[in-house]
């Protein structure tokens, strides 16, 4: 005898197409909550920097906007524009002296077999972990002794330390990628060493280089820490002066949000150049 049909089962819930859909919602609601969260103090700084006196205090979103306060900073007392010259002339002898050697250091040890060469790298590396605090009575006392308190050499001297490192660290990933076989055809056409690293190899990891250029820049830019113990008046970088806008009524916050904004527009052109090589920079040497 034939068994009764069993009744179709009975769907609850929504649908699959339904929960995909809330699914994607949830994530566009999450991604704007973030972008929000993360933008929110950029846009006041950069409304506020537009804003007067009495304006900055209130939340109005529609107001006069003026260029008073970028004429403000770079005048007296203030005198924003002689702060820039000293940290784009830091900054850049950073970079100007992390990159040569890093790519040297790098591409000698990625290339060149030697005793000690592991543990010299690991010594590298383990400098990126030391606190800056740790170091930072060391290179005061010595700097004292030398003369070179507030003065450009001294933050360009510390910024090296932790630039340098890293420099090394990147440019050895892009090395080790790169085939031997390359150099190796190289040296058949006739070049020695330094022309092919000039003219074969440098060309082919410019990713890293500039990925690392543009890290020891930055660092150097915005770097705090140091510059704040380390300079006195003479050699004031950007991040240090701008602590020292204030007035009668305290810190000028509009003054501030402009000068927040000169620190913030070399990065951004910056980055707006290299780009396209930053996520291949970072993906190459992280790996390797």
């Amino acid at each position: 005898m034939r068994s009764p049909a069993l009744p179709a089962p009975v769907r609850t819930g929504p649908s699959p197409l339904v929960r995909k859909r809330f699914a994607q919602g949830g994530e566009i609601v999450a991604t704007l909550i973030v972008i929000v969260f993360v933008m929110f103090p950029l846009v006041w700084m950069i409304l506020a920097a537009f804003k007067n006196e009495i304006d900055v205090y209130s939340t109005r979103l529609f107001f006069k906007p003026t260029l008073d306060n970028f004429r403000a900073i770079f005048a007296a007392p203030t005198l924003l524009g002689s702060h820039t010259w000293i940290s784009a002339l830091v900054s850049f002898l950073t970079v100007a002296i992390t990159i040569p050697l890093g790519a040297a250091a790098s591409y000698v040890i990625s290339r060149h077999r030697f005793r000690g060469r592991d543990t010299l790298f690991l010594i590298i590396l383990i400098t990126q972990f030391v606190p800056a605090v740790v170091v930072a009575i060391p290179f005061f006392n010595l700097f004292r002794t030398l003369g070179l308190i507030d003065t450009p050499i001294a933050l360009v001297i510390v910024y090296l330390s932790f630039t340098l490192p890293y420099a090394i660290w990147m440019l050895r990933g892009f090395f080790d990628s790169l085939p031997v076989e390359v150099e190796e055809a190289a040296f058949i056409d006739g070049c020695n060493e330094l022309q092919t690293l000039r003219y074969v190899t440098l060309p082919l990891v410019m990713p890293g280089l500039l990925v690392a250029a543009v890290f020891a820049f930055i660092s150097a830019w915005n770097e705090y820490f140091f510059a704040l113990i380390l300079t006195k008046s003479d050699s004031l970088t950007l991040p240090i002066a701008i602590q020292t806008i204030s007035g009668p009524r305290g810190p000028m916050w509009e003054q501030v949000s402009a000068a927040g904004i000169v620190v913030m527009v070399p990065i951004l052109v910056m980055s707006l150049f290299i780009r396209k090589y930053f996520v291949e920079g970072i993906t190459v040497g992280a790996v390797k």
